[in-house]
């Protein structure tokens, strides 16, 4: 029997309009999407039918769908309407955007069409994942140590990312990669700060971390209180300060010197002359101040002048002493200007009663007790004028 005709006859029904050996399908790319929260998501989608039929409705659906159950359309849902657009056509594209995905978004979503004699939907359809940003790092660590700190995604994003990375709300210019990865070598105390990450062209930032450096004592100082004159029997107070993390809470005092320590706590009480230093220690280490000068002097009035210094307070101390000592200079004139001023007066009391009482009322005394001719009074006070048997000491008072 003869079977030539018979490709002629297959031709021949393709020909005819109505029949087409074209199948249903729709088909996605990709099929699984990772998309971060608040960005926007595309779905690939293309689909086919016999030809000969006519396109009555496309929509999109999600969820579990079954064939006898009318599947809803996510345009006329009020949390996709504002969202969704479709970006395909009734014939071939059936490719839709999402945009401002949350993560209740996550779930599987299918395109569906009806034509005038039958309806499809395109099975499995296309799986969104949501995810959001979080920094995984170290709760604590020491300084000096390696620290990797990960920004984490629950799903592996579908377009490559590139990274940036923020501390304190201040982005890290000089680590941005495709690594989600921060890495920081030999961290240090300035490397403390709230962490958070962002993929570069979108808005979305994890929510920050802190890193928390722990390390020893630095910059240990010691302050005085008071400094200056105090009153005698007082202590002047030495105060011990320290940066340190977590901070320090055991202080030693040691007086240079001598191998035991002389104190504890944060403050301490010199009552002697010395030069003192405190050291500060936490678990992580210990460190020693510069030594500080606490010198005594007792002054007049039983005060005592407390003079403190550092290594470097030798200028203070010559200010201190040269300010006494022009106190002492300036005291010393008032005290010379005070005698002389009394010296005045007296010497003023003096010479007024000379003139008075040594040359008035003694003239007026000898002249009425010794009544003379003016022309004869020198001659009665000539010494030889006088008798032998007067009384020398009155001759001597008269003529004083």
């Amino acid at each position: 029997m003869s079977q030539g005709p018979a490709p002629l006859l297959l031709l021949f029904l393709l020909m005819i309009p109505g029949v087409s050996s074209a199948g249903w399908g729709v088909s996605y790319s990709p099929s699984h999407i990772c998309a971060l929260k608040n960005s926007s998501v595309i779905m690939s989608c293309s689909y086919t039918y016999p030809t000969g039929l006519q396109i009555k409705k496309v929509f999109w659906t999600k969820g579990a769908v079954k064939e006898d159950v009318e599947s809803p359309d996510l345009s006329e849902d009020p949390e996709f309407s504002q969202r969704l657009q479709y970006l395909g056509d009734k014939q071939q594209n059936c490719t839709i955007r999402l945009s401002h995905v949350t993560l209740k978004d996550s779930d599987m979503y299918y395109f569906r069409f009806i034509t005038d004699k039958n309806k499809w939907i395109g099975k499995p359809g296309v799986t969104l994942s949501v995810t959001d940003l979080q920094v995984e790092s170290p709760e604590r660590v020491t300084e000096g140590d390696s620290v990797r700190l990960t920004c984490k995604s629950s799903c592996t994003l579908t377009d490559r990312a590139t990274f940036i990375w923020y501390r304190n709300s201040q982005p890290l210019t000089e680590r941005r990669d495709r690594n989600n990865e921060l890495l920081l070598q030999s961290v240090r105390r300035e490397d403390a700060g709230r962490y958070s990450c962002a993929v570069h062209g979108h808005n979305h930032i994890s929510p920050a971390v802190q890193l928390n450096v722990m390390y020893p004592p630095k910059s240990v100082s010691v302050s005085i209180s008071p400094s200056g004159e105090i009153v005698s029997g007082d202590s002047v107070t030495l105060i011990c300060s320290s940066d340190s993390n977590p901070p320090a809470l055991n202080f030693s005092w040691f007086k240079e010197n001598e191998s035991s320590a002389v104190g504890s706590g944060q403050s301490f009480s010199a009552l002697q002359s010395g030069r003192f230093y405190c050291q500060a220690h936490n678990q992580h280490g210990s460190q020693r101040s510069d030594a500080v000068t606490v010198t005594v002097h007792h002054g007049a009035g039983r005060n005592v002048i407390v003079i403190a210094a550092t290594s470097g307070g030798l200028f203070f101390i010559i200010i201190i002493i040269t300010i006494f000592i022009i106190f002492l200079i300036m005291r010393k004139r008032r005290d010379g200007q005070t005698k002389k001023q009394i010296s005045d007066a007296n010497e003023d009391t003096y010479t007024a009663l000379e003139l008075k009482s040594t040359t008035s009322d003694l003239y007026d005394t000898l002249t009425t007790v010794h009544p003379r001719a003016p022309e004869d009074s020198c001659r009665t006070l000539d010494p030889q004028s006088f008798s032998k048997h007067e009384n020398p000491s009155i001759n001597r008072k008269m003529l004083q």
